[in-house]
């Protein structure tokens, strides 16, 4: 089930929408603004963020911009109730996917939501594949050739994001900006769920957390029990 999380400072629209898309059968995630948004991607996997333009505390554009500068890639549709032209210019500057300009038709808010999904690939984002292991997002389990796993959801998402993109080094701000948010934990906490890892998946032929000096940690594959690309 795709979850979507609808940020809107209008009480009655906001839920108006999540109505609507609750009724297609989305996982609905609601907030009142930007900084709410935040807390609720702190603790859930979202698909996909709605979001209006006034809010109180973080506006939509402030918390796009916000989004994409913590390198969060998914999609955020925009609502434009106003039909501002400037709304519509200042969005896509911020990162936004898309957007609804005028009254929203709840038909179009499906359409949009669907394309959306369909064009970033969601589905497939949600399982992951290194070698013989497999990361599924909506059991929080790992598979491998020797049984299942299932996870805490911290420690599920730190190893989902690390394996989806092998080889590839993400800084320690990064992924604490993503899995926790802006400011809400400290390096230790990484460092704790990082070791916790480790401990887990030692024995696990297929990959391996590599901490790169100075910089954050990734993923490397191994080939035959043999770490490939592992130095550093």
């Amino acid at each position: 089930m795709f979850q979507i999380l609808v940020a809107e400072g209008d009480r009655a629209l906001r839920a108006r929408l999540c109505g609507v898309l609750a009724g297609q059968g989305y996982r609905v995630i609601p907030a009142a603004d930007g900084l709410e948004a935040f807390d609720r991607l702190e603790d859930t996997f979202v698909d996909l963020i709605v979001t209006g333009v006034r809010m109180p505390h973080m506006n939509g554009f402030e918390m796009t911009r916000a989004l994409r500068d913590a390198h969060y890639e998914l999609p955020v549709l925009l609502l434009a109730v106003s039909g501002d032209r400037a709304d519509l210019s200042s969005g896509f500057r911020a990162g936004i996917d898309d957007c609804i300009r005028g009254a929203v038709d709840p038909e179009e808010l499906l359409w949009r939501v669907e394309a959306l999904l369909r064009r970033t690939r969601q589905v497939c984002r949600r399982k992951t594949r290194i070698g013989a292991t497999e990361l599924d997002w909506d059991t929080l389990t790992v598979r491998t050739a020797g049984g299942e796993m299932a996870l805490p959801q911290k420690e599920f998402g730190l190893l989902f994001k690390l394996a989806a993109s092998p080889g590839r080094i993400f800084t320690r701000r990064q992924i604490i900006d993503e899995l926790w948010g802006f400011g809400r934990t400290a390096d230790h906490t990484l460092d704790v769920h990082i070791s916790r890892l480790r401990e887990r998946f030692r024995d696990n032929p297929d990959f391996e957390l590599v901490t790169v000096r100075g910089l954050g940690y990734k993923v490397i594959c191994r080939e035959h029990g043999r770490a490939v690309g592992a130095s550093q």
